[in-house]
């Protein structure tokens, strides 16, 4: 059983996510290896909850636009890491050791720290607008 570490998930409400985006980081946590290491494509994951390629394209780079998956720097096909202050561990060591190193590394501009929108206020929800007849011109 993974101990899974908690730190980033008090503030996901914070983190304007879409639906798409949290079932994505639904499955990559499903899929974890102690650590944070999840090998899947988008697609395969995208298809674990339902989603286009599309749609899954969009929501991982929601997910990276948050640092809540960080991806390596060759950008290795099929290789995410979940954030180590949401990420999985094997034992409780493991994790008091991985969070006390996340935080020297962001510290030191190693890792970036999760990111949440920096609204004055929040954005206007779409509002639907009954559709119009419009007359052809001529």
């Amino acid at each position: 059983m993974l101990i899974q570490a908690s730190a980033g998930f008090g503030m996901l409400y914070r983190l304007d996510l879409t639906k798409a985006a949290l079932e994505l980081l639904s499955a990559l946590i499903e899929r974890q290896e102690p650590g944070g290491e999840a090998n899947a494509s988008q697609a395969e994951l995208g298809a674990c909850v339902g989603l286009s390629r599309n749609s899954a394209n969009t929501a991982m780079a929601l997910l990276e636009s948050r640092n809540l998956v960080l991806r390596p720097k060759d950008r290795k096909y099929r290789t995410y890491y979940l954030h180590p202050y949401i990420a999985s561990y094997a034992s409780q060591e493991e994790l008091e050791d991985a969070i006390e190193d996340a935080v020297e590394r962001i510290e030191a501009g190693e890792l970036p720290e999760i990111t949440a929108p920096l609204y004055e206020t929040a954005p206007p929800k779409r509002q639907s607008q009954p559709l119009r007849a419009v007359r052809a011109a001529g």
